[in-house]
């Protein structure tokens, strides 16, 4: 039995929680900078794409991090959908879940990626 999934309600369908995810980003972005040229380049940038388990997070030429898209286990550790994960490489993610896509607070990511445990 795990001690880290609880039933959680899903209040919106994937989609609209992968716009909201990358709105954040791109939000705490600009917490982050003035300039408004940055800001704009860099809204630009970020993206997702799907593969067969994750979507991932992109922003320019470098992995934000990985959204699961199914219920699963990686490394041992079982997880659910709209988990994220930290980036380990261009094409896996890192081991542990970082928060999820659903979760109403979006305080366990920055511009840069998913905060680290």
């Amino acid at each position: 039995m795990s001690m880290y999934f609880e039933p959680r309600e899903i209040v919106m369908d994937r989609e609209q929680a992968i716009e909201r995810l990358l709105e954040g980003i791109k939000k705490d972005y600009s917490k982050w900078s003035s300039n408004v040229g940055m800001i704009k380049e860099f809204n630009e940038k970020v993206r997702f794409t799907e593969g067969r388990k994750y979507i991932k997070i992109l922003q320019g030429n470098s992995v934000w991090g990985f959204v699961a898209k199914t219920d699963g286990v990686l490394k041992g550790i079982p997880y659910k959908e709209g988990d994220v994960f930290k980036a380990a490489g261009w094409a896996a993610p890192a081991k542990h879940v970082r928060g999820s896509i659903y979760d109403k607070k979006q305080n366990w990511f920055h511009w840069t990626g998913p905060r680290y445990l």
